[in-house]
């Protein structure tokens, strides 16, 4: 059954992005926050990212304003019975998940594929509580999911090969490349990640080099846009300190144990731009301290 209508729930960083890719693919999105404050920011952060691309030439004003009104709030998960697609991007939290897909299980038809844009958890476990494993899968997106050209297609133990089909040609919709992955903690991209950045705390604790000295040399030396510290520092030093402990309950090796500066400096509330310091300093529009 070919993909008409989109639903997301969660409608933050990641969930309007990805709702917004949907919408300019020409999918009816339908998006889900638990209050209206919220699905308002969503809105906001949506038609300012619009209002980018369109500075940028890469669309049309009629274009945006096109995908913007293919797109819907809601505070129902009711609301979205009748999508094709549901793309969790809610907290990073397996029982949150499970209460969203629990609800919606018992809303929509066996036919609506459901997937979860979790960086780090198990595919399996989610799917197991509904009565769809077959047509469960995750689709994990990059931030900023308007910008980042790669989603990893998630495939669990009980995902069939039809709904692995059905979702690479979805995303092959949205102009994106899809690579297809087992269902293991951190999928590809995250698993090869997360050691490379606590491998830099660990190098910042053992005082082979400085924070700025070490981002440097991974800038000029690998040619990476970013440095370890602030690619950490951009996506959350609590995310990756979560991540961390994942993927250390699950292999049990040394190199995805979260390194104590790391603890302690999310101890301190010290979480990264989003709150204006983790390893480096930020004014109020997030951009970095000289």
């Amino acid at each position: 059954m070919p993909i008409k209508r989109v639903g997301v729930v969660g409608f933050g960083l990641m969930g309007s992005g990805i709702a917004q890719v949907c919408a300019q693919a020409g999918y009816d999105t339908v998006v889900r926050e638990v209050g209206q404050p919220l699905l308002d920011k969503g809105f906001g952060r949506v038609d300012s990212s619009l209002a980018r691309v369109v500075r940028a030439g890469k669309t049309t004003e009629e274009d945006a304003r096109s995908a913007r009104g293919r797109m819907r709030g809601t505070t129902a998960l009711e609301d979205l019975k009748d999508c094709d697609l549901i793309i969790e991007a809610v907290v990073e939290q397996m029982d949150a998940k499970k209460d969203v897909f629990g609800t919606l299980d018992a809303l929509c038809p066996a036919s609506t594929i459901f997937a979860s844009n979790t960086s780090s958890l198990t595919i399996v476990e989610m799917a197991a509580i509904t009565k769809r494993p077959d047509r469960f899968a995750g689709l994990h997106f990059f931030n900023p999911a308007p910008v980042m050209p790669l989603v990893e297609i998630v495939q669990a133990l009980t995902t069939s090969e039809a709904t692995i089909a059905t979702l690479r040609e979805f995303v092959r919709s949205l102009g994106k490349t899809g690579v297809v992955c087992k269902d293991t903690p951190g999928f590809i991209v995250n698993r090869l990640m997360v050691p490379y950045l606590l491998g830099a705390i660990r190098a910042l604790e053992q005082g082979v080099a400085t924070v700025e000295e070490i981002d440097t040399a991974v800038k000029l030396g690998l040619r990476h846009p970013m440095g370890p510290f602030e690619l950490i520092d951009y996506t959350g030093l609590d995310v990756n300190l979560h991540v961390a402990n994942i993927f250390f309950d699950e292999f049990k090796d040394p190199s995805v144990a979260p390194p104590a500066l790391l603890k302690r400096m999310v101890l301190a509330g010290r979480l990264g731009a989003k709150v204006g310091r983790g390893f480096y300093e930020y004014d109020e529009k997030g951009q970095k301290k000289k």
